[in-house]
């Protein structure tokens, strides 16, 4: 089987390619690099078809669908505060980039299209855990523009019988995220931390939840997801869990300093997956305490990573702040 991933080079992305790789499939993978990372593929790069490209510009590389039975669309842009800044190029990557490759998928008629949505578009939610029919409230242009992405593939696949799902991830973490950028996504921050021995910035008390769920466990749910017979369906994949910031830190053992609270985050995420358990019959495997045995068993990888302070961390969420309060 041919399949194609875009955002392939990043950080779920790479994952799942190899295990593309290991059920046989031939593999083509679209990235431009803006966030993924060559290095993420290096030992499997001689096995795949790597082509540098942005998606979010119509144009020649339609042609790499050709062939293709299943499509994986990842590529996206995927920072709150740059998204507050610049919507325009939000907009562009996962609006537009999404609509291209629809568009290409309906040309060359796709089997089955796989988009990676965001559970940001419940924004701050009512109903724990939160089922795919909660309301939808984004709270900033990252979570409007990948809900807006996930519309388009609904109404493609309605209108132009392109079959698609979306699955709503929730909190990924895992080898491989992203090392470098801006302030972002807790595991990041926390594990250059402790690497550079560095006190844990907790954002409010630590008492807020997370729905923390291990990369591999949300490959195994899109490589099923694009193996049913499903279509225009939403589907939230989560750890079936919720766990405190104060315990993840407990759990990487270390100090730990607070900081102010941000406007527009929930005080807890945690996915409700009966639909994931029904339809595909997928559970997710990895408790929170082996993932981050994982993690810290690889904690080099994030050796370059930036190492935010809570000085550094006002300056990056100014914006933040200003907007959203």
């Amino acid at each position: 089987m041919k399949s194609l991933v875009t955002g392939g080079a990043g950080f779920i992305g790479s994952h799942l390619v190899e295990s593309l790789l290991n059920q046989g499939d031939e593999v083509v993978v679209l990235d431009n690099f803006s966030t993924g990372r060559k290095q993420n593929l290096t030992k499997i790069i001689d096995k795949l078809n790597l082509i540098e490209v942005d998606v979010s510009s119509s144009g020649e590389w339609y042609k790499y669908f050709n062939g293709v039975s299943r499509v994986f669309h990842l590529a996206a842009l995927a920072d709150i505060v740059p998204s507050i800044e610049d919507p325009e190029s939000y907009y562009n990557a996962n609006v537009n980039g999404t609509f291209n490759v629809m568009q290409a998928s309906k040309e060359y008629n796709v089997a089955k299209v796989i988009y990676s949505a965001s559970s940001s578009c419940y924004g701050i939610p009512d109903i724990f855990p939160t089922p795919e029919t909660a309301d939808i409230r984004p709270q900033y242009p990252y979570a409007l523009t990948k809900y807006l992405g996930e519309q388009i593939v609904l109404h493609w696949s309605k209108v132009y019988k392109v079959p698609s799902i979306s699955a709503r991830f929730f909190n990924v973490y895992g080898p491989r995220s992203r090392t470098s950028g801006t302030y972002g996504a807790v595991f990041g921050v926390f594990l250059a931390q402790k690497l550079n021995n560095k006190p844990f910035t907790v954002v409010g008390d630590g008492t807020q939840t997370r729905d923390f769920t291990y990369v591999t466990d949300i490959v195994d749910a899109l490589l099923l997801a694009s193996e049913s017979k499903l279509d225009n369906e939403v589907i939230n994949l989560g750890s079936d869990n919720t766990y405190s910031v104060n315990s993840l830190v407990d759990l990487l053992e270390g100090e730990k300093i607070y900081i102010p609270k941000r406007p527009g985050e929930p005080d807890c995420t945690w996915a409700d997956i009966s639909k994931a358990k029904d339809l595909l019959n997928w559970q997710p495997k990895i408790t929170l305490q082996e993932g981050v045995k994982k993690l810290l068993d690889n904690l080099d990888y994030w050796k370059d990573a930036p190492v935010w302070d809570e000085e550094s961390i006002s300056v990056a969420t100014k914006k933040w702040f200003d907007y959203l309060s």
